[in-house]
């Protein structure tokens, strides 16, 4: 266990730093000077040099990797030079939107798609099973951010039970605060608890035809009991990997439903950061997001690690 731990995590630290060299190349080739951006047109030759010089524009690419990889080990991603304030603090409030709201579509996600998942197995063959298949597939063909319009429609304009977006502070009004993530977490989970469902079905179709299974069911348990209690457990294994998935594309995906609903998270934060052409931003917003993605997946393999035996025995019983 120990040695696969290890592996895992030089694996991580070998993606993130490879990740850190592909944002860093591909944003500085992108066309454009943002010393010219920022002070305009009509700005002279001499203002933007002399802002190239002072934001270290015209220092060598190598340096300015070194110099912005060395100061996130320590915690500086840089100053925003479109907002006058350091990235971190930008990231630091705007993280407390984005992670509740990647939580909530996550639970409210499991909390649908695993009962729907197990329900259409438990019926395989039977109308509902096909029914419940074909709402999943109906979920995931939906774009989230259509569903999120469709859910601000219904709930928030017509009924007037939760706010159409907007966020309130958590510490002003948290009551208030979470019921702004309802909608939107509703809207980013509809496809992946129908992707849910879909491979939890499958596990647990796959997992019928074990032979504990027909043992279960000689000494007299049911179908339905056979699977809930010896086949669900063993089901949840490749359940495991999809949730981790899950929940790293919840972290980066929000940036749609965030501009849908107003939510002043990430998202609204790096496509402003973009169309502003604030490099130091968007690289910041870009490498919390990869760490959030990868350490979620490192957390992911572990945690397989620890459930699946036969991962640290190598595939020996």
């Amino acid at each position: 266990m120990p040695g696969i731990a290890i592996r895992r995590i030089a694996g991580f630290v070998a993606t993130l730093l490879v990740a850190a060299l592909v944002v860093f190349v591909l944003l500085d080739l992108l066309p454009g000077d943002p010393a010219r951006f920022i002070l305009g047109i009509n700005a002279s030759a001499e203002a933007v040099a002399s802002l190239r010089t002072q934001m270290g524009f015209d220092a060598p690419a190598w340096q300015r990797f070194g110099d912005w990889l060395w100061g996130m080990l320590q915690g500086d991603f840089g100053i925003s030079y479109t907002q006058g304030a350091p990235v971190a603090e930008l990231i630091a409030e705007r993280i407390w939107v984005t992670l509740p709201l990647a939580g909530v579509a996550m639970v409210i996600s499991v909390a649908v798609g695993l009962p729907l998942g197990i329900a259409a197995a438990r019926r395989r063959g039977r109308p509902a099973d096909t029914a419940l298949m074909v709402l999943a597939q109906i979920g995931i063909a939906i774009p989230n951010f259509w569903f999120g319009l469709l859910l601000a429609l219904v709930f928030a304009v017509m009924l007037g039970w939760l706010p159409t977006g907007g966020f309130i502070p958590w510490q002003e009004d948290p009551v208030s605060a979470a019921r702004s993530l309802v909608l939107p977490g509703l809207a980013l989970a509809l496809p992946q608890a129908a992707i849910l469902a879909r491979v939890m079905r499958t596990a647990l179709v796959e997992v019928s035809g074990q032979d504990f299974i027909r043992t279960a069911e000689a000494k007299g348990m049911t179908r339905g009991e056979a699977l809930w209690r010896h086949g669900v457990r063993n089901a949840l294994l490749p359940v495991i990997t999809i949730l981790g998935l899950q929940f790293a594309f919840l972290i980066s995906g929000v940036i749609i439903v965030e501009n849908v609903f107003y939510l002043p998270g990430l998202g609204r934060l790096v496509l402003a950061a973009i169309l502003e052409r604030d490099l130091v931003l968007v690289r910041g917003i870009t490498m919390v997001l990869i760490v959030a993605v990868t350490a979620t997946m490192l957390l992911t393999d572990l945690l397989y690690t620890l459930v699946d035996p036969r991962v640290r025995t190598g595939g020996r019983p």
